[in-house]
């Protein structure tokens, strides 16, 4: 189990507009070092490339990067099969604890944009059979 930490951080630049696929989400998962790592939280992405050895193996939260982790910050979880957009479910205490989360990752780190959403609900209804 993990908390959300306090934030007292500000983004640096404004919010970015761009549409990701989750596919196009996966690309910016740090395997490359080129490339930024983004995550997403309630289909918002942010770049949390400050914090590269964090979100890149052997780093705690490695299986974030390049993904939607709504689901695994809400239960506090690093278990692959939370890794996902998936909200529904959640009890009022996983809610509160993901608000936390996006509070966090606002304070800290720039939005880059969102993850579409009509292709995060599918990809959403597809993992919900996994939790059930």
């Amino acid at each position: 189990m993990f908390a959300p930490p306090s934030a007292e951080a500000t983004p640096r630049k404004p919010p970015g507009n761009r549409q990701f696929t989750p596919a196009e989400l996966r690309q910016y998962n740090g395997t490359n070092s080129e490339e930024p790592v983004y995550l997403a939280i309630k289909g918002v992405v942010y770049d949390v490339t400050p914090a590269r050895a964090m979100y890149t193996p052997p780093g705690g939260y490695s299986l974030f990067a390049g993904r939607d982790a709504t689901r695994a910050l809400a239960k506090s979880s690093l278990k692959e099969e939370d890794v996902t957009p998936d909200d529904t479910g959640l009890t009022e205490e996983e809610t509160g604890t993901l608000n936390k989360w996006v509070e966090h990752y606002k304070k800290k780190y720039d939005i880059m944009g969102t993850v579409s959403r009509g292709e995060l609900e599918a990809f959403a209804q597809t993992a919900r059979g996994s939790h059930k």
